[in-house]
């Protein structure tokens, strides 16, 4: 721990927190386990500097553009209750998850989030959210700047299963971006037939390249079988904590 701790710039007081866990299950075709304290953190890279927020495509679905958040609703289907002003939308802690009213399948997705400024918390208590794809398989959101965590937990990861390949986070208080490539798994007879994959970009950095997804995100446990339709809605995680998202867009992609 201690020489983890020297490697990714986190304090010497910070090390009783924990950043994994040794007593989960072994992901399938891989020597670690789910969370894994072992499994090697990825590298840290500079990021090329913030520019403006990215137009949308003339073909996009605009999600939200900072003004309000009418493409969206709560889960049980009442309002979605986050902070919109000043261009951005602010987590509400407890207000709840929040997901899209149409329904995607095949897409190319852009978000940006900010991470709270000054940072507090550690590990994964510190600026933690999510970008669900179909509802159910989670791009972590998180403060990786400087905090150490497990490494399929940080952000960019597929959660609990994937570690991004590199950590391209921003210091919190700076515009991120995620621009991602999902293609969504298909079922025949009550079984997955083609497996759901997932590229991503973090910052202009690849992170995720063709990732095959195992299963729904869990925490703490292996990624879990969900027979789901082609086209689901968007999901992004109230998880307690205030981070900022602007400028969501989305392009379905296929033949429709």
């Amino acid at each position: 721990m201690a020489l983890l701790v020297a490697a990714f710039g986190v304090h010497a007081e910070d090390e009783k927190f924990p950043t994994g866990y040794t007593d989960t299950p072994q992901l399938p075709n891989s020597p670690w386990r789910v969370h894994d304290d072992n499994r090697p953190r990825p590298r840290v890279v500079t990021p090329g500097k913030a520019d403006q927020p990215a137009a949308a495509p003339s073909d996009a679905v605009v999600l939200f553009d900072g003004k309000n958040l009418d493409a969206w609703q709560s889960e049980n289907g009442g309002p979605a209750r986050w902070k919109v002003e000043n261009g951005y939308a602010e987590v509400v802690g407890g207000s709840g998850d929040i997901v899209t009213k149409q329904k995607f399948g095949d897409c190319q997705l852009h978000v940006e989030f900010r991470e709270p400024l000054p940072p507090t918390g550690n590990s994964q208590g510190r600026g933690n959210s999510g970008v669900f794809l179909a509802g159910l398989y989670e791009i972590q959101v998180l403060d990786s700047y400087d905090n150490l965590t497990y490494a399929d937990g940080q952000a960019g990861a597929v959660y609990g299963q994937s570690p991004p390949r590199v950590n391209a986070s921003r210091p919190p208080g700076e515009w991120q971006t995620y621009d991602i490539v999902y293609t969504t798994a298909h079922f025949a007879n009550g079984k997955q037939s083609v497996p759901g994959y997932v590229t991503v970009f973090h910052n202009g950095v690849l992170v995720q390249n063709h990732t095959e997804l195992l299963g729904a995100t869990v925490h703490h446990a292996l990624p879990r079988a969900v027979i789901h339709e082609v086209d689901m809605p968007l999901k992004l995680q109230d998880h307690h904590m205030p981070v900022r998202f602007r400028n969501i867009w989305i392009r379905p992609l296929g033949d429709k």
